[in-house]
């Protein structure tokens, strides 16, 4: 048994399950002034916008943080699944256009906790949802790459 049959099987499952960790918990908690602390997840940041009717934003945030790699997910199975030879479809296709979105918002937090902890505004602290969604994106281009090996050496 080699270790990609070992190993697919258990990034098929950490992938998801991190995506989902990553998008409920928090991703960085903002202590301001010592009394007030804000400690946002994905999925929160996107109600907390249309709470404000910001709808245009609050859809970009949920297209490129929740769908897209929601989406790279299913189209990596999906081309993990398929018969051999029919890796043509438009699932492999979709596939190299969302990888390109696939670590944008760990780097957009990145820079927002760098701001925060910069401007003096607030100190900032990383949380366990960051974490688990950059492992789900990392796990997710891993298998990417496995099936793409797997694909060309067949």
């Amino acid at each position: 048994m080699t270790l990609t049959k070992v190993l697919l099987p258990l990034l098929f499952v950490g992938a998801p399950v991190l995506f989902a960790f990553g998008i409920t918990l928090p991703l960085v908690t903002f202590e301001k002034l010592y009394f007030f602390e804000d400690n946002p997840s994905l999925i929160g940041i996107v109600w907390s916008l249309c709470d404000n009717e910001d709808y245009a934003l609050a859809g970009l945030v949920a297209l490129f943080s929740i769908l897209f790699p929601f989406t790279k997910m299913v189209a990596i199975a999906a081309e993990a699944l398929a018969a051999p030879g029919s890796e043509k479809g438009w699932f492999a296709k979709l596939v190299p256009f969302l990888s390109k979105w696939s670590m944008m918002d760990v780097m957009l937090v990145a820079i927002v906790i760098a701001a925060a902890k910069t401007s003096g505004l607030a100190n900032a602290f990383t949380e366990a949802g960051l974490w688990c969604y950059a492992g789900s994106a990392l796990m997710t281009s891993a298998i990417q790459w496995i099936v793409a090996a797997r694909v060309k050496s067949a």
